[in-house]
């Protein structure tokens, strides 16, 4: 696999668990999927096309998690910092409600919230758009050296951040039946890659921890494997840490 995009592939839709949120709700790779073009065409109608670059929440969740691979798949890079996307003018901006009461962007930008309705009438719901969205599959022509992640020291391709994936799934054990627990937050894109890209690339579950207990290791989640940093306590019985899965693949 060289595309994130790949992941959302119509030959992959089953009904096994692919991600399982803070809340404790599970969302099968069929749901995962049909939401993820979704998501897509969401974008899409914003604005968004290959090479435009969408700024989002960091925050492991389901919008979050859409709102990448949607962006994946029609090609443009994922910022995960709202206010950074703001200062930029990226296409695209998506944030909780509650922060992009604060934001305020620039002709050309447009903002989404999740998590509630929006304030401001020029602000995009998110969820009501997705609810009503067309899930067919939307065009791309996306290349494994395009930009899946813009960070603030560097970019990662769909080739790297696929790389990645796979080192974690070889340095876990992961295959399908796999359930890997995610405890950092989406900025950083080698856990990124091993907590998220890795399980789904095998057919597995991705779980994200609350983001509470992602540096402490103290919430109920559980599961096979914990990406999370050296430092960080968790119940897991195996560990793959990002630092260590991004250095074996330099």
């Amino acid at each position: 696999m060289e595309l994130v995009g790949d992941l959302l592939a119509r030959d992959r839709r089953t009904r096994d668990t692919a991600l399982v949120t803070a809340d404790g709700r599970e969302r099968s790779h069929h749901d995962l999927i049909t939401n993820g073009y979704k998501a897509a065409n969401v974008l899409r109608y914003l604005g968004v096309r290959e090479g435009a670059t969408v700024a989002v929440d960091p925050t492991p969740g389901f919008h979050t998690t859409l709102a990448f691979l949607g962006a994946a798949a029609v090609g443009a890079p994922v910022r995960f910092d709202p206010a950074a996307g703001i200062d930029a003018g990226d296409r695209v901006v998506l944030a909780p409600v509650a922060t992009a009461a604060d934001l305020d962007p620039a002709p050309g930008t447009n903002l989404a919230a999740f998590g509630g309705s929006p304030e401001r009438p020029e602000t995009t719901h998110w969820e009501q758009e997705l609810w009503s969205e067309n899930p067919g599959t939307p065009p791309s022509d996306v290349e494994p050296d395009d930009a899946a992640i813009v960070g603030p020291e560097r970019e990662f391709s769909h080739r790297e951040l696929c790389s990645l994936a796979a080192t974690a799934v070889e340095a876990g054990g992961m295959d399908a039946e796999t359930r890997v627990v995610l405890r950092r937050p989406f900025s950083d894109a080698p856990a990124l890659a091993a907590g998220l890209v890795a399980p789904l690339s095998v057919g597995g579950t991705a779980v994200l921890a609350a983001p509470s207990a992602a540096d402490e290791g103290g919430d109920d989640s559980r599961g096979d494997v914990a990406v999370a940093s050296e430092k960080t306590s968790v119940p897991e019985p195996r560990r793959v840490d990002p630092a260590s899965v991004a250095a074996a693949t330099e």
